[in-house]
């Protein structure tokens, strides 16, 4: 079963001082379940590899994406459900709306984050509640 990952996993795997370094970087390497990134996703990721570990960190990660992860794009449907979502959890903001919107869509009921006070307040609409990895 696919696995959705978010922001924080990627950019933790990449950055030794990170606080979610070994956990996320173990889990990534040990899982053999496919990774899914939202597309939504990628731009938070490179922009944050860019700015805090430089462009070398970033050009990476995207040479990472072909052979590591699937990318899914975002549809209309996505993006009406993350005006929904944020009316609902405002807080939240729109990659983790996009991030719902995706795996309600896809009928993933599990998310590789570090986000755990957003995405375990979410109740997403198909499942009770998102299971958190790692």
């Amino acid at each position: 079963m696919t696995i959705l990952v978010d922001t924080g996993i990627l950019y933790a795997a990449a950055d030794a001082d990170d606080a979610w370094h070994e956990r996320a970087a173990g889990w990534l390497v040990a899982t053999r379940t496919p990774l899914l990134v939202p597309v939504t996703v990628l731009p938070e990721v490179c922009y944050l590899l860019q700015t805090r570990l430089g462009a070398a960190a970033e050009l990476l990660f995207v040479r990472s994406l072909q052979q590591d992860f699937l990318v899914e794009a975002a549809t209309d449907s996505d993006f009406e459900r993350c005006g929904e979502l944020l009316e609902i959890y405002p807080a939240i903001g729109f990659v983790d709306a996009s991030l719902v919107a995706m795996a309600e869509r896809l009928n993933i009921p599990r998310v590789a984050t570090t986000d755990r006070r957003h995405l375990s307040m979410i109740r997403p609409s198909h499942v009770e509640a998102f299971e958190l990895l790692p």
